[in-house]
């Protein structure tokens, strides 16, 4: 297979196939053979919506990665023929801030598909730092194909670091707010942690997949919204003998009205984690954080060390993946991303060169 990758020349403007030699790796980098790449929210931020990359266009999109390692750098030759999960954030692993445990916000950090070519395309240049190792023969006892770990890169990662931030735990009430992609493994995550989970969306579909895959309660923010919303999220606490304090809140819908949800169910000691990403503005005031001695998080990525363990998670079948994934070919991006783009996708797409 001559390799290709799909560019981004413009916003807006159709993705271009074009043809292109893979760069030889530096003595600390490896060249994957793409296996999938999934297509983000945040992908389609760049392309829909003017949201700047880092490399100058034209670009190849796509930060969720999976794939086979078949050239190395002269100090990389422990990849070779590995199946490995790219990570979509990877820091540079010698600088103060990752040597203090500070990876996700490393200055040197790299990022496919934002500071350098991504995933649609049939081959990549990376750093070898990071890597995560991926047991296929494993993996096949899940039904799953190396494509479909494409999407542990972000989708299943970011909401895992969000739950460990959180500290969740047995006995927490957990809300995750927008339930599509990130948020249904956020679910997925903050049970498999212990805690009782409520699923937020506008999708009843969505919704009540969810009921199957971890969401004790499942709210329409259609019709329940404002303080309504928060008196139904009490009751059912109530019921079901949880916690009024400290409830774990996870806006992973990327929306202005998703954040403000999230904001507005503050309580004491709650901890809030942004984990979906907007260029809306939210007014809120955040002297609730203070009167409720209440934290609010961020979170960028994944630090590379926890990917392994989010990795087990679906390799023991604790987080299910396929039911929420479909594979595509790469030919098909453009009409992909226009139908994820008008909300028709029900499952997140995995792009396969083809």
């Amino acid at each position: 297979m001559s390799a290709y990758r799909w560019v981004m020349e413009a916003p807006d403007k159709p993705l271009a196939k074009v043809d292109f030699e893979p760069d030889e790796p530096a003595p600390n980098e490896v060249v994957v053979e793409v296996a999938g790449c999934g297509v983000c929210h945040t992908d389609l931020g760049f392309y829909y919506d003017g949201v700047r990359t880092r490399h100058p266009l034209p670009l190849t999109l796509g930060h969720e990665i999976s794939g086979r390692v078949v050239t190395t750098g002269i100090d990389s030759g422990q990849w070779r023929d590995k199946a490995v999960i790219i990570p979509a954030v990877i820091p540079c692993g010698a600088c103060d801030l990752c040597d203090r445990g500070h990876g996700t916000i490393c200055r040197n950090q790299k990022s496919p598909g934002i500071d350098m070519h991504g995933g649609f395309a049939t081959h990549i240049t990376v750093p070898a730092a990071g890597l995560c190792e991926v047991d296929t023969a494993r993996l096949g006892r899940v039904k799953m194909e190396l494509a479909d770990a494409s999407v542990v890169a972000d989708a299943l990662t970011t909401p895992y670091q969000a739950v460990v931030q959180a500290e969740v735990e047995p006995g927490d009430l957990a809300i995750v707010i927008g339930v599509g992609g990130v948020g249904g493994y956020a679910v997925q995550l903050a049970r498999a942690k212990g805690a009782t989970v409520v699923a937020i969306d506008v999708d009843q579909a969505k919704l009540d997949r969810l009921r199957d895959f971890g969401a004790s309660q499942v709210i329409n923010a259609r019709e329940v919204q404002g303080k309504d919303l928060r008196n139904t999220i009490r009751q059912f606490a109530k019921d079901r003998n949880l916690r009024q304090t400290e409830w774990k809140i996870f806006e992973c819908s990327g929306t202005a009205a998703g954040q403000a949800s999230a904001f507005g169910l503050l309580t004491y000691g709650a901890c809030l984690s942004i984990v979906g990403f907007t260029m809306d503005k939210l007014e809120v005031r955040l002297s609730n954080l203070m009167a409720f001695h209440a934290r609010a998080l961020g979170n960028w990525g994944c630090l590379t060390e926890h990917y392994p363990d989010a990795l087990e998670l679906v390799l023991t079948g604790t987080v299910s993946m396929l039911p929420f994934i479909e594979r595509h070919p790469l030919s098909e991006i453009n009409g992909i991303f226009a139908t994820a783009h008008a909300g028709k996708l029900t499952r997140r797409a995995i792009l396969m060169p083809d």
